[in-house]
């Protein structure tokens, strides 16, 4: 079985989600909107799931709303919030925002609003001063920043935009986020993925109370009024008490990946034509990416993975499409031949040592395959 180094996609399901999860299959199978029995059992394990999550995110429980996944929560925080504010039809955004982002912006132009990308530094992070001023400037509806770049790990500085925007709502991405570190003040929209912190798939909308958001769904029933259908309850709750289980470890275990990814950082740093990518301090502990010159991506992914070594290649979110990452264009880092690395709560010393040990081999290969070698 591969080493699984690709826990920003998705982290393997956490142990106490599982049991979680089969228990709340058992125990939380009715519609928790029902009267009998069996939904008030449901509504309990719901209540107590969603208190469980807005505590762990520093919210209340009614500004807590769950989604069918983390997609659908970023479209439905950056599309809600502009819903809020129907009579200012602009948004500012990090050039580097998730594609999900994105793909809400472009829905949002084109139903007549207008985007605006603010461009970053070599390390993927905007400017405050840039930033703010953009986004304060008359007919904002709403701004989006992520808390860490998905690609690269690079944090943002969220609390520093956020108490200059003054009325703005800012909507946060903190997928890569939650589960490994602090989660920066000041938020008023919220997306969250449990997927990266070991739990089923399933989004996490949070919306402060106070902010201007308007569903942008048809009226329907659906989980707080923000999200429409029946929650996945089963999900919900394991999701729950993994993000409780992780967050109980998650000062020892980003010490721990911080020291991996340090050593990670360091080790390829010595292969020729390589360079580590995002900030070497304001980072995400967990998370590395590296542009390897006279290499395919695609190609070392393959190599890697004959090697028992699963990791991620080129863009993290348009690498289906073949397209170049927009974060590394936006950096002005080269965009073929990377490779991000991601740890999750399993991963041991050992993964990272045999990663290493193959690494530079497999470099070598595609290298020489593509007549590259000692260029």
């Amino acid at each position: 079985m591969a080493t699984y180094l690709d826990a920003a996609a998705g982290a393997p399901l956490h142990p106490v989600a599982r049991t979680a999860l089969l228990a709340a299959l058992d125990d939380g199978w009715a519609d928790p909107a029902r009267l009998y029995g069996a939904a008030r059992r449901a509504r309990l394990l719901l209540d107590a799931a969603r208190e469980s999550v807005a505590a762990d995110l520093g919210a209340r429980p009614d500004e807590i709303s769950f989604a069918a996944n983390a997609t659908q929560a970023r479209h439905a925080a950056v599309l809600g919030a502009l819903a809020g504010n129907r009579r200012s039809p602009g948004l500012v955004h990090s050039a580097v925002e998730h594609s999900a982002v994105l793909h809400a912006a472009a829905r949002h132009v084109e139903q007549g609003g207008h985007a605006t990308a603010i461009p970053v530094d070599r390390f993927a992070r905007v400017d405050v001063e840039a930033f703010v001023a953009t986004a304060t400037a008359p007919g904002v509806a709403a701004a989006a920043l992520q808390a860490a770049n998905h690609e690269v790990g690079t944090t943002q500085p969220v609390s520093d935009v956020a108490a200059a925007l003054g009325r703005v709502p800012l909507v946060v991405d903190a997928t890569q986020t939650v589960g490994h570190a602090d989660l920066p003040a000041g938020w008023s929209v919220l997306a969250a993925d449990a997927r990266t912190w070991g739990g089923p798939t399933l989004g996490v909308l949070g919306v402060r109370t106070g902010t201007r958001w308007r569903s942008p769904y048809p009226e329907d029933e659906g989980e707080s009024g923000r999200i429409p259908g029946t929650p996945d309850l089963p999900a919900i709750v394991a999701a729950a008490a993994s993000l409780r289980a992780v967050e109980v470890t998650r000062a020892a275990d980003a010490a721990r990946h911080h020291t991996l990814i340090d050593r990670i950082r360091a080790a390829v740093a010595t292969i020729p034509d390589v360079e580590v990518l995002g900030d070497p301090d304001d980072r995400l502990p967990h998370l590395v990416t590296f542009s390897c010159l006279y290499v395919d991506g695609e190609s070392l992914l393959g190599a890697l993975d004959r090697r028992g070594f699963a990791v991620s290649s080129g863009s993290s979110c348009t690498s289906s499409t073949l397209e170049p990452s927009h974060v590394l264009v936006a950096m002005g880092a080269l965009t073929s031949g990377n490779l991000r690395v991601s740890l999750h709560h399993a991963t041991a010393d050992a993964d990272v040592d045999g990663f290493l040990a193959v690494l530079p081999g497999a470099v070598a290969e595609i290298r020489a395959a593509l007549g590259a070698a000692g260029l």
